[in-house]
């Protein structure tokens, strides 16, 4: 294929660039390097009217590879269907570009990272970071978080699931823990389909899981993965225990 410059090839079909428009001006974190020619492999196999698997699951190792979140890649594919008018991508492309993804993850050792790839979510050890900051200032302030803050923890874990379902639930999680709260709260995957809040112990404590059920409920639905998670989530209050060395030990160890 002929580049004729950067990011973008001699002839772009309308449907590649109806999809482009519509993912980087709602979902792609970074424009430029939207392209890649697995792309045109995508488009040409959707408007002969196939369900290319193998092709998602390329597009699937080339997103990984450029350091692509699972989420945003499965966002990026659902803009697609989205040009052509269809609310959701097949679930069998979902599967195939997550197995892509995973596959391309499981080849390389990414070191250093606070944030969690599947879910787009902070890791277990940045919460565990963010909540020392917590306690410091508490005892600065000579309170407790054990008083002022709880955990609500999200378990959404089947056993023996594949790679591609941890990572759509995880996805989804992250998705619903976003639309709940926004960013800067405190939160976390925790692994295993486990994941992490920290909230106000306030009046609305008790809405908080009524709010993060629906949210869980409605990415599930729209992942169209509903009988592929514990359904419905499993949702509870944690208390902060009294010191930043107990609620580590909490994080590191808590189960389902």
């Amino acid at each position: 294929m002929t580049i004729s410059g950067p990011g973008t090839s001699a002839r772009p079909p309308q449907l590649r660039e109806q999809w482009r428009l519509e993912s980087t001006e709602s979902v792609w974190l970074r424009p430029a390097d939207w392209y890649h020619p697995a792309v045109d492999a995508l488009v040409e196999a959707v408007e002969r009217g196939v369900v290319p698997v193998a092709v998602a699951e390329r597009l699937g190792e080339v997103r990984a590879a450029d350091g692509v979140g699972i989420n945003e890649a499965i966002d990026d594919l659902t803009c697609l269907y989205r040009s052509l008018g269809s609310a959701e991508p097949p679930l069998a492309l979902v599967r195939a570009l997550c197995a892509g993804w995973a596959s391309a993850q499981a080849s390389t050792v990414v070191l250093g990272t606070c944030i969690d790839p599947e879910s787009g979510l902070p890791t277990r050890e940045y919460l565990i970071v963010r909540l020392g900051e917590l306690y410091g200032a508490a005892a600065c302030s000579g309170t407790t978080p054990s008083t002022t803050h709880a955990l609500i923890l999200i378990d959404v874990s089947t056993a023996g699931v594949s790679p591609w379902t941890r990572m759509a639930c995880a996805a989804a999680i992250g998705a619903a823990l976003g639309d709940a709260y926004g960013e800067g709260r405190p939160m976390a995957s925790l692994g295993a389909g486990l994941f992490a809040v920290v909230v106000e112990r306030d009046d609305d404590l008790g809405a908080h899981t009524t709010l993060l059920r629906d949210r869980v409920r409605d990415q599930a639905t729209l992942f169209d993965i509903q009988e592929l998670m514990r359904n419905p989530a499993r949702i509870w209050i944690e208390s902060l225990p009294s010191t930043h060395d107990a609620v580590t030990m909490l994080l590191m160890h808590v189960r389902g």
